[in-house]
């Protein structure tokens, strides 16, 4: 596996087109693989996440089974003369997780829960839109994902309710594009004929974690957390805690 790390020029044309739909970032980062790869499995897979740091400082994440070439979007959305990108071996870091360890996380996700107003309608996929229903959405899948988000001390807290947890909600966004049938993005409609609408909530996840099953916690990590993976969301990144 392997972790790459690319900051996009926002000043130019190409970057705000990349950023404007998910749809168009996916087909872009699906294009820097010579081959198919996998976007619909449950194991290692193609993973991408833009982190919106600062106005002017955006960053695209990639954690993908072979190296990605983005010579492409360097072109259109870098710095052709100076800019790169880096990746990383992501193996040695995945083998060294080891439960009981801490680490600062960062995750983008689609948080959704399935609803059904009478008993005899079918159930509906319905975004979660409060950051206390999206927190509530993240604590039941950690015992599964292999970590649990720290909890904060009596003394840390500043509220009685709703600030148990080292994390915060950040960067919710609504999106709506079109899905595209082309080969590239996994469709099956050629062409880039347009399938129906879709609509995307997503929020940003930041906070810590202790590690409780470093083996469901490595396949968190490749193979993605939640629904929405091939638009930006469901990839986790760690950082050293405090």
């Amino acid at each position: 596996m392997h972790l790459t790390r690319f900051r996009i020029n926002t000043h130019r044309v190409g970057a705000r087109k990349l950023l404007s739909s998910p749809q168009v970032m996916h087909a872009a980062v699906m294009s820097s693989f010579a081959e198919v790869l996998p976007s619909d499995s449950n194991g290692p897979r193609v993973l991408w996440r833009v982190d919106r740091n600062d106005k002017a400082e955006v960053f695209l994440y990639i954690v993908s089974p072979v190296k990605p070439d983005l010579t492409h979007m360097v072109e259109q959305a870098g710095w052709p003369s100076t800019g790169t990108w880096q990746t990383y071996d992501y193996a040695p870091f995945l083998s060294r997780l080891s439960k009981g360890d801490t680490w600062q996380f960062r995750l983008t996700a689609n948080p959704v829960h399935s609803i059904r107003r009478t008993p005899s309608e079918p159930t509906k996929v319905t975004a979660h839109v409060t950051p206390r229903h999206q927190i509530g959405w993240l604590l039941k899948r950690q015992e599964s994902a292999g970590f649990r988000v720290v909890e904060k001390s009596e003394e840390q807290r500043r509220l009685p309710e709703g600030d148990e947890y080292e994390l915060i909600v950040r960067d919710r966004r609504n999106s709506a594009f079109h899905k595209s049938g082309s080969a590239r993005s996994g469709g099956r409609q050629g062409g880039g004929e347009r399938r129906k609408p879709v609509s995307l909530t997503t929020a940003t996840f930041d906070g810590r974690l202790e590690v409780t099953d470093p083996e469901a916690l490595r396949r968190t990590l490749t193979a993605g957390l939640g629904r929405g993976k091939a638009y930006g969301c469901g990839l986790m990144t760690l950082a050293p805690g405090r």
